[in-house]
C-alpha cells in the first residue's frame, strides 16, 4: 500500500490510497465519522483506471485520520482472539 497526500489544509485531508478497494476505504469512512468528523468520504472515480481517495474534514484531520485506521487494528486484534477462542470450542 502506499499513500500519497494530494490535499492538506488545517481542517481537510485528502489521501490517495494506492492498491486497495472499497473494503479499507469504507471502514476508514465509517470510523472517520465515530471519530466526529465534520465530513468522510471516499470516492473511486474508475474501477480499472484510478485509484480511491479518501476525503476527512475535521478540526484535525490528521488525528481522525490516524484514530480510524487503529480503530481498524483493534477490530481486528479483538476479531482474532474472539476467533481463537471460538475455535477451540
Amino acid at each position: 500500500m502506499e499513500l500519497r497526500v494530494l490535499e492538506k489544509r488545517k481542517d481537510k485531508l485528502k489521501v490517495e490510497v494506492l492498491d486497495e478497494s472499497h473494503t479499507l476505504l469504507n471502514l476508514l469512512r465509517e470510523n472517520a465519522w465515530k471519530e466526529k468528523a465534520d465530513q468522510a468520504s471516499y470516492m473511486i472515480e474508475h474501477p480499472y483506471l484510478s485509484q480511491p481517495k479518501i476525503i476527512v474534514r475535521a478540526k484535525n484531520p490528521k488525528k481522525v485520520l490516524v484514530n480510524a485506521a487503529q480503530m481498524i487494528i483493534d477490530d481486528a486484534k479483538g476479531f482474532s482472539r474472539e476467533f481463537k477462542r471460538a475455535v477451540k470450542r
